[in-house]
């Protein structure tokens, strides 16, 4: 038996959707916690032996698809699937991060929240459903997610760090890694149910060019996806935290989201509208799993990028 409360039916979704993220641009004010209404998962959802997320910096869609500095990210979103109306839900960027992990905000519009979140996560859920993951973070510094900003490392860009799961879980805490462990995972093919990605603040567009990140992206992610493990089962999302300063569309700014998978529909173009949570909804529901934190319990699902509906 499903653990969901109470299930609605699929045209309601849109509206209870809107008033979650309402719900969670006023975090302080309604609370946190897992929605008590979870839209079932769609019958078309594919499901996928890896799961990988990477996220991106600071730049909006009209930078990046058809830039000429990105050859590498825009000939993925060619030959794959591309939403062309995906936006961020805030800025700055940790809120967004957040979103991704909880459903949530959790920290308002601030960069410099330092608390716990004891709220429902994507940790929570993997684990109660006996998934692994782990985060493999660019120059992660000695301390792993108690450590501070060092060098091109920041920890608003490790959303993991702030969750009470793995704070007070020594074999949680443990799951955050340095990048340069991907490698090593991916050529053992000790790859986990759910990898998430940072690049370092250089490598992500942040402080680093776009070409710069693209290159990254080229010698670091072509190894994955051309991996048989992949090949065979797996699901690649890469997108950006936020778009710039100056694009506040739909809360965040209008940024590219490319979904890599042999099981997505080729030179596939979105027009619906997604933000962070459906992609949190996304990777829990490809990894199997059927409950979902936050505003992720109601988000639109992301199954027309996939062959299989």
């Amino acid at each position: 038996m499903s653990r969901r409360s109470k299930i609605i039916h699929p045209s309601k979704a849109i509206l209870v959707w809107l008033a979650l993220s309402a719900c969670a641009v006023m975090q302080l004010a309604c609370g946190g916690g897992s929605s008590p209404i979870q839209t079932p998962v769609a019958s078309s959802q594919p499901t996928f032996s890896h799961v990988i997320l990477l996220v991106e910096e600071n730049h909006s869609y009209s930078e990046v698809i058809g830039n000429s500095s990105m050859p590498y990210l825009n000939s993925l979103a060619a030959q794959y699937g591309l939403a062309t109306q995906y936006y961020a839900n805030a800025h700055p960027s940790l809120p967004n991060y957040l979103e991704l992990t909880t459903g949530q905000m959790e920290s308002g519009l601030s960069d410099t929240w330092c608390c716990e979140t004891n709220d429902d996560n994507v940790v929570r859920e993997l684990v109660s459903a006996g998934k692994t993951w782990k985060a493999y973070i660019e120059s992660l510094p000695p301390g792993g997610f108690a450590a501070p900003d060092t060098g091109t490392y920041v920890r608003r860009h490790n959303p993991f760090s702030y969750l009470s799961d793995v704070q007070n879980d020594p074999t949680q805490a443990a799951n955050i890694v340095d990048f340069s462990q991907f490698a090593t995972d991916l050529a053992n093919n000790t790859l986990p149910q759910y990898s998430f990605i940072v690049p370092n603040i250089d490598d992500d567009a942040h402080n680093g060019s776009l070409a710069r990140a693209d290159a990254w992206l080229s010698a670091n992610i072509a190894p994955l996806i051309n991996s048989p493990a992949f090949q065979s089962s797996g699901l690649l999302i890469i997108t950006f935290d936020e778009g710039n300063q100056a694009d506040i569309n739909h809360g965040g700014g209008q940024v590219a989201t490319v979904i890599v998978s042999s099981k997505a529909r080729k030179g596939f173009k979105s027009t619906n509208v997604y933000q962070h949570q459906s992609t949190l909804r996304l990777i829990l529901a490809g990894s199997g799993v059927d409950h979902f934190p936050g505003a992720a319990a109601v988000a639109p699902d992301m199954t027309e990028f996939f062959t299989t509906q």
